[in-house]
């Protein structure tokens, strides 16, 4: 959810192809809307017509993006095309808001949460968080994990195309249908499976026609 854009630094696109602009979080305003998020972000955006590739909330977010800019094609990866994809605990989080619960003041505290982690596996991740988390703010992880939960898109919008890892835990794609499923692909597969989007991306950039 807070992840910079130096995840993306592993894709290598054809520069005589394209032109790849980074997009960075900022910090929403009190009650900011994802659609009002979405069109502040917007401007950032200073090209016509671009393709727009977001990785997990980051899909969600360029999904409402297009919404207020004309874009040639929406990628979304690790992430949901409609709330009818939502895994259901965030579905029961939505209903419960159990989700208001969450200690999400410990993203400020990666460090000593590396201090006292427990297993290999759960160091490495901790040094993934420290590496790219680029907004440690209880009040935007808070925002962030509302936002998910409480996404109200029906259905999934025309001329977007949905990457998804075979043994994603945060969005399963047993809840999911239409897309292009990357094997053994994890929820942070843009950083571990940089080489696969390098082979795959250029032609689905470039690929005409329906949406899947």
């Amino acid at each position: 959810m807070a992840a910079n854009s130096s995840i993306f630094d592993g894709i290598r696109l054809p520069e005589d192809l394209f032109i790849v602009h980074k997009l960075d979080w900022f910090l929403p305003s009190q009650g900011m809307t994802l659609s009002a998020y979405a069109k502040k972000m917007v401007t950032q955006v200073h090209h016509k017509n671009p393709v727009l590739l977001g990785v997990s909330f980051g899909g969600m977010l360029v999904q409402e993006m297009a919404k207020h800019i004309n874009t040639r094609k929406i990628i979304v990866v690790s992430a949901v095309k409609s709330k009818k994809e939502l895994p259901k605990r965030m579905v029961f989080a939505k209903y419960t808001k159990i989700h208001k619960l969450l200690p999400t003041g410990l993203v400020n505290n990666v460090e000593l949460l590396a201090k006292y982690a427990f297993g290999e596996t759960v160091t490495k991740r901790l040094e993934l968080y420290e590496k790219y988390l680029s907004i440690r703010n209880k009040q935007y992880i808070d925002w962030a994990i509302d936002q998910i939960v409480n996404w109200s898109q029906e259905t999934p919008l025309p001329n977007l195309t949905h990457i998804q890892g075979e043994l994603d835990a945060v969005f399963p794609v047993a809840n999911i249908q239409n897309y292009v499923e990357v094997k053994k692909g994890r929820h942070a597969m843009i950083i571990h499976r940089a080489k696969w989007f390098n082979e795959h991306l250029p032609a689905i950039i470039l690929e005409e026609g329906s949406s899947i």
